[in-house]
Parts: C-alpha cells; sequence; structure tokens
C-alpha cells in the first residue's frame, strides 16, 4: 500500500468537507433512486442486487489504484477528476437504460466514489494530533451521513421516473466540483510515496479489519436493497424516502457517541455493544405493531451499522504514526468494500421469505457481536487493545 506523507500547516479541510456534503446528498438519494427506478426504465428488479455488488467491485478495484493519481496530480485535481468520472458514469445510465450500459457504469462510478473516499479521508486524517485526527473523522462521517439522510427525502418530491432525479443528483455533484474548483489552496503536501511492508500489514488489528468487513456486509444491502424491501411493503411503501433517511440519520445521530465512547472503553466491547443494539433493532422492526416502533427501529438499525466503520478504523490507527494512517485507513477501505461486494448478493440469496434481508442482516449483527465479544474478554487480563487484534 501507498503512504502520504504530509504537513499539516497547509492542510485545510474547508474545501473536501463542502464538496464531499454536497456528494453525500447525492450520492445517498442515487443510491436508493437506482434500484427504485429500474421498472421505469423497463429494466428487471432483479437487477438491484448486481448493481449494487459491481459498484461495490469498482469501489474495490478502486481502493487498490486510487492513491497513485492522488499523489500524482494533487488532492484538489484528483478530486475534481473523481466527482467528474461520477458525473458520466450517471449520464451514461440516463441516456443508455440498458443492463450492460447500467453495470458498466455503476462500476466506473464504484471507483470514483474510492476516489473520492481516498481523497477526502487523506485529506482529513492528515494531521500531526490523535485529537485532531478524530474531531476530523468525526467531521468527516457527520458529513458523509447527514448528507446521504438528507438525499433520501428527494425520493417524494422528485419521485424516480424519468431523467428529473437523475439530473438533480448531476447538479448535486457539480455544485460540489465547485468547492475544490473555487478553493485553490489549503491540500495537503503530498511527498515520496513508501511502501508499508506485509509484515507491517499482519500487524493491524483483526477486530479493526473484521469490523470493517462487517460494516460492508452490512451497508452494501442497507443501500441497496433495503429501498426495494422497505417499497415491497404495502404499509411502508409510501414511507420509503422517510425510513431511509431514517436509517442514515441514525448513521449520523450516532457519531458524536462513537466519538466520545471510543476513548472511555474498549473499541472491540464498544463494536459487541453496538452490534447487539442492531440485531435487536431487526427484531423491532419484524415485530413492530406500530408506525413510530418502526422509526425507532430502523434508526437503532441505522445507529449499529453506521457505527462499526469509524469505530474499527480509530482501531487499527491508534497505534500508527502520521505517516502509516492513510495507508492504513485504505486498507480498512478494502476489507469495507469486499464486504460490501459479497453483501448484496449474500442478502439477496439468503432466504425466500419476505424478509429475507432483515434475517441476513440479524444474522450478520449477531455472529459479529459474539466475536467481538470473545475478542474484548482476551483484551481483559492485559487491560488493553492489542496491536494485533
Amino acid at each position: 500500500m501507498i503512504e502520504f506523507v504530509a504537513t499539516s500547516k497547509s492542510n485545510n479541510p474547508l474545501a473536501p468537507v463542502i464538496g464531499l456534503s454536497f456528494f453525500a446528498i447525492a450520492s445517498g438519494f442515487l443510491m436508493s433512486l437506482i434500484p427504485l427506478s429500474l421498472s421505469a426504465f423497463k429494466l428487471d428488479v432483479d437487477l438491484a442486487p448486481w448493481l449494487a455488488s459491481v459498484f461495490y467491485f469498482g469501489l474495490l478495484i478502486g481502493a487498490t489504484c486510487i492513491e497513485r493519481i492522488v499523489v500524482k496530480i494533487g488532492h484538489r485535481f484528483a478530486f475534481i477528476l473523481f466527482l467528474s468520472l461520477l458525473i458520466l458514469s450517471v449520464l451514461a445510465q440516463l441516456v443508455m437504460p440498458k443492463t450492460g450500459v447500467w453495470l458498466m457504469a455503476r462500476f466506473v462510478a464504484g471507483m470514483a466514489v474510492a476516489g473520492v473516499f481516498v481523497v477526502v479521508e487523506s485529506w482529513l486524517l492528515m494531521t500531526n494530533t490523535p485529537k485532531a485526527r478524530a474531531k476530523r473523522l468525526g467531521l468527516y462521517m457527520t458529513s458523509l451521513y447527514g448528507g446521504s439522510a438528507v438525499g433520501q427525502l428527494a425520493i417524494a418530491p422528485l419521485g424516480t421516473v424519468g431523467a428529473v432525479p437523475y439530473l438533480f443528483v448531476v447538479g448535486l455533484l457539480l455544485l460540489a466540483i465547485l468547492a475544490p474548483l473555487l478553493i485553490t489552496s489549503g491540500q495537503p503536501d503530498s511527498q515520496e510515496l513508501q511502501k508499508l511492508p506485509l509484515k507491517e500489514i499482519k500487524t493491524l488489528s483483526r477486530p479493526a479489519i473484521l469490523g470493517c468487513l462487517a460494516s460492508g456486509l452490512l451497508l452494501g444491502p442497507i443501500y441497496g436493497l433495503m429501498p426495494v424491501y422497505i417499497a415491497a411493503q404495502s404499509e411502508q411503501a409510501q414511507y420509503t424516502g422517510l425510513l431511509m433517511a431514517i436509517i442514515i440519520l441514525g448513521g449520523m445521530l450516532v457519531q458524536p457517541l462513537v466519538s466520545y465512547l471510543s476513548t472511555r472503553m474498549g473499541k472491540n466491547l464498544l463494536m459487541a455493544m453496538f452490534c447487539f443494539l442492531g440485531a435487536a433493532s431487526v427484531l423491532g422492526i419484524l415485530q413492530a405493531t406500530s408506525f413510530s416502533g418502526l422509526v425507532v427501529s430502523y434508526l437503532v438499525l441505522g445507529a449499529a451499522s453506521f457505527a462499526l466503520y469509524p469505530i474499527a478504523i480509530t482501531l487499527a490507527c491508534d497505534s500508527l504514526p502520521m505517516a502509516k494512517i492513510v495507508s492504513a485507513t485504505e486498507i480498512m477501505l478494502l476489507s469495507y468494500s469486499l464486504g460490501s461486494v459479497l453483501g448484496p448478493m449474500l442478502a439477496a440469496n439468503f432466504s425466500d421469505a419476505s424478509d429475507g434481508i432483515l434475517l441476513y442482516l440479524g444474522g450478520c449483527l449477531a455472529t459479529t457481536c459474539i466475536y467481538m465479544l470473545i475478542k474484548s474478554m482476551k483484551d481483559i487480563p492485559t487491560g488493553s487493545t492489542p496491536v494485533a487484534g
């Protein structure tokens, strides 16, 4: 993997945060729009899990090769490049609504989004102190999830039929490009590339890697299949956008709590706690007798599912110097992407029951909870979190 070595003096987070906010709104709306608009474009609804998986496969591939581009042309121009590539993929879907074109467009979109993540995460995390990194990571996650939640609310007024919803996404992405275009200073200073030895990669926390993998296994189906599941429920269909927004809002609201608890309790135990709450929320959704109970359950599901990734990343980076932070986050992104590729396909084939996706999510959360509990109990005698997990 590749490391960025930077000085924090010139590193200003304004451009990436503004750009990320507009990108998140567009991306959040697009992730729900695509599966819901298949019928309108006369495409098979069964294409939804494949579109989700090919997107995350593009994310996986992109995470392995994006950093060289960032170092060569700089963070600002790389941000502009990847957002432009994402716009082209959306326009291709709109102009040529065919199965092969959509699959290829989503693969390209995945690579572009990987580029956005690498650019923004490295831009924000390349600072000298753990406290500043934690603060910026919280800002990153809040902008990302908050924007995604707002994006879901566009489903009701814009609908999922025709060109207007897709043009709305393109417009938001154009606004995202304006931030790095107009704010020309503040990007980190990238210097020479360095290889992170395999023996050092092996020392990264296994629970951190598994936490990112589990995050992908959960969020891939939530983004790719949950809108279809909610829309298929007669009593919930009219609230599809709202309930998706509630899920992502839960992910946004939990971030301050994650930041607070991460320094006050073991991260393995913290991930176990959130997985337990997530599994309980699945039961709440299945047994809900009122809409308010359903909303609370979806909110908790979102909080639990979106909490894993930031906890896992901070666990991986706890004992690392600044020069190795970006390489560690790239490995975490690879783990997340792998889970996101497999998640939609596993969820789609998990059960023939109408609630198959919920059973899948509950199974993932319960299994991860047990694993993290076992790892946290191993931490108790030493009183600290082991580097190698």
